[in-house]
């Protein structure tokens, strides 16, 4: 865990939040500022600052990302209409937390390209 971290500390359950997943690996949640009628938050437990920080050692979290993106997509009733799976990197893209995590959004039209 990482000083001064957000996602850290709910991850850590320093920060109150309604999880709406958690394992040894990940924690999911709903974003404060959604941007959709769905928008979830799946963050890792380790402190991964980003996407270029990743390594072979994250390949099982990974997956699980994706695993419980589409648990989660079933369970808010968005998985068959469909929904979008979001990665910032850096500044630019819209990374506002260094802390890797993924958005998972739906309940709405997506459109595109995005940004």
């Amino acid at each position: 865990m990482v000083e001064g971290c957000i996602f850290c500390a709910i991850a850590d359950l320093r920060i109150p939040t309604e999880l709406l997943y958690q394992d040894h690996l990940l924690v999911a949640f709903r974003d404060i500022n959604p941007a959709a009628p769905v928008h979830i938050l799946i963050v890792p437990k380790r402190h991964i600052p980003d996407v270029r920080s990743l390594g072979d050692v994250d390949a099982e979290m990974l997956g699980t990302v994706f695993e419980v993106a589409a648990q989660l997509a079933k369970q808010e009733g968005i998985a068959d209409s469909g929904f979008r799976i979001v990665v910032n990197t850096g500044a630019d893209a819209g990374q506002t937390v260094g802390h890797l995590h993924f958005h998972l959004l739906g309940g709405r039209e997506m459109g595109w390209p995005p940004g």
